[in-house]
């Protein structure tokens, strides 16, 4: 595997892991060997994904190239600009920008038996456009001090008059949040979703600013008593070296919403792939997203950037495990792309900035 930072974002190379791929480069099934490429374009990276790039490469002899990009770039390809020749397979991360990548045409649809049997109808676009490999939720974060974790059933009480002045939330042009709302708007409808995106700003203890540890540190110094934050990102806090992020992290208790019966279950994203529109090397792409599959290679998917597996019988990361078991919502994720404009108009609506 040889991995390159793309020129429009300079980077270190990622550290190589290729002792654990050759490791598991015989868990995977014998397959002929196609002496070929796979230029992969990712606007995400962990450590280890070069252990699963490389095991690919030792299981199929398809040798892989791997450049970070930023996905506005992705957009100028698709859009016929700046065009990148060689590009096979793009990973994106958020239903939100892949709704926008399949908008601009980025993506060649793809007929897989492997992939639809094995993905879950929720994280698979109904066309084939991308498919999901990784799933993280959007949930509650709470002063356990202040707040009862009864208080917070469904999204729709953070709403409630009773936390005025009590939230902290990043802003509406976040991805995570768009997403968010559009999945209450397919639930609910629009007067619904409209009405718990206003409850949200009437209820902000400060105008939204900073990412997802931001909201969830707040909580911890007082700012505010409830964040709505990803999972991973209070995970990586506590698993991470900064002394600071972590004590914060151990102040705060976790609300997984919509548990109940009959209810829906807590908000889920997707990090997804696609085989990119012209790809010189189409086939490896598929038979890529087909190995992703695998449980060997899920396991690895979501080692380090703390998502959960899509694939059925894979566990999480220990440390997502520890978060607790909770219902999920199935809806499918391309939906949320379908509500983005709707989300977005709503948002304009009710000043959440």
């Amino acid at each position: 595997m040889r991995y390159e930072a793309a020129p429009v974002k300079p980077s270190t190379p990622f550290r190589r892991l290729s002792c654990l791929a050759l490791c598991l480069g015989s868990a995977f099934a014998t397959a002929p060997v196609l002496a070929d490429a796979l230029n992969v374009y990712t606007i995400r990276h962990h450590d280890s994904h070069d252990a699963l790039y490389d095991a690919f490469s030792e299981r199929t002899g398809i040798d892989v190239n791997v450049q970070e990009i930023e996905f506005e770039r992705l957009l100028e390809h698709a859009e016929g600009r700046n065009r990148i020749n060689d590009a096979d397979l793009a990973v994106i991360v958020d239903a939100v920008r892949l709704h926008q990548a399949t908008e601009k045409g980025l993506f060649d649809r793809t007929s897989s038996a492997t992939l639809n049997e094995r993905l879950p109808e929720s994280v698979r676009h109904p066309q084939g456009e991308w498919f999901g490999f990784g799933q993280r939720t959007r949930v509650v974060f709470y002063d356990p001090r202040d707040v009862q974790a009864d208080e917070i059933r469904e999204y729709a009480d953070l709403a409630d008059p009773r936390f005025e002045g009590q939230i902290c939330v990043r802003s509406s042009s976040n991805t995570y949040n768009q997403a968010l709302l559009a999945s209450i708007v397919a639930h609910e409808g629009e007067e619904a979703a409209e009405a718990w995106a206003q409850g949200i700003v009437n209820n902000m203890a400060r105008a939204p600013e900073g990412g997802d540890r931001d909201q969830i540190s707040a909580v911890a110094d007082g700012t505010c008593n409830i964040a709505i934050a990803n999972h991973y990102y209070h995970v990586r806090m506590m698993k991470g070296g900064d002394a600071e992020q972590r004590a914060a992290a151990e102040q705060v208790a976790i609300a997984f919403p919509e548990q109940g019966e009959g209810q829906r279950g807590a908000h889920m994203n997707v990090v997804g792939m696609g085989v990119m529109a012209g790809a010189p090397h189409r086939d490896n792409a598929v038979r890529f997203m087909e190995f992703m599959t695998t449980a060997p290679a899920q396991q690895l998917f979501v080692q380090d950037s703390y998502d959960y597996p899509v694939v059925a019988g894979v566990a999480p990361a220990d440390a997502v495990t520890a978060l607790g078991t909770f219902k999920k919502d199935t809806l499918v994720a391309s939906e949320l792309g379908e509500h983005l404009q709707t989300a977005n108009e709503i948002f304009e609506r009710v000043g959440w900035q």
